[in-house]
This record gives C-alpha cells, structure tokens and sequence, in this order.
C-alpha cells in the first residue's frame, strides 16, 4: 500500500485537493516541519513584544503559497494569505510585502564592513562581551 499526502495543487486554474504519493510529496513534508519550526519562534518573537509593551504589532508567518520559486506553487501568483491573484494585481502590491528595489539600494548602502578589532558597524549592537569570556575588543585574529 502506498503512502499518499493530502495537497491543494493548482489544477485549470483553481486550487484542488489531491492524494499524492509520498516519495512525491516529501518536500512538502519536510516544508510543513520547516514552516512548524518557524511558527514556534513568531510565536516566541510576538510573545517578547507583548511582554515589552508593544502593542497593535502581531507577526505571521505567509501562506506557503506565497511568493514560491519552487514546488507546485512555483511561478503562480498568491497574496500572503494564500489567495490567487493576477499577475496584475501581484505586481501592483508586491512591493508592500517583499523588499523593493529601493529597500535593496538602502540595505546594500548601509551593509559596509567593518574589520578593525573592537569595532562593529553601525547596523549592528555590540556584544555585551567576547568569545569565552575575552574582553569584546580581543584580537581573535593576528595578522602575521
């Protein structure tokens, strides 16, 4: 008897439900654990800004359809909840959901190295202290 995995997999334009055997399936398997894994650390993440006071800020994790390179949702356009879209309406709202050319630009101009010993880049806090127990500014390194 062969294993089956229950999946909604896009069929003549419509989502439909399908058995589909399990050495087929296993990357979704394996997706489901994955996307399990990252819930529990939103979960940890929205637990710590409540804790702070933080308020009216809630984060989720997308649909797994949403924004797919790969698997059987490649190259279709779904929102972050997992509905259809058109690929007009994907290209007029994607900007508000994933980084733009612009957020790529300000990350790229802030992302310089820092490599002097004791030094972080500004994007970045400090460490409290050092690897086992050195102070922070340790040459971990020597040049020769």
């Amino acid at each position: 008897m062969t294993q089956t995995y229950r999946l909604a997999l896009p069929e003549n334009g419509k989502l439909v439900e399908q058995d589909v055997a399990m050495r087929n399936a296993l990357n979704e398997v394996l997706r489901d654990e994955y996307v399990k894994d990252c819930q529990r650390a939103v979960d940890r993440w929205n637990k710590t800004l409540k804790k702070n006071g933080v308020e009216g800020i809630e984060l989720k994790l997308p649909h797994r359809r949403f924004h797919r390179n790969v698997g059987p949702y490649a190259g279709l356009r779904f929102d972050p909840v997992g509905a259809a879209m058109t690929e007009a309406d994907w290209l007029a709202k994607k900007d508000s959901w994933l980084p733009s050319a612009e957020d790529r630009a300000y990350v790229k101009s802030i992302m310089q190295g820092v490599y002097e010993p004791g030094k972080v880049a500004g994007w970045i806090a400090p460490p409290s202290k050092g690897i086992n127990g050195k102070p922070f500014e340790f040459e971990y390194v020597r040049k020769s």
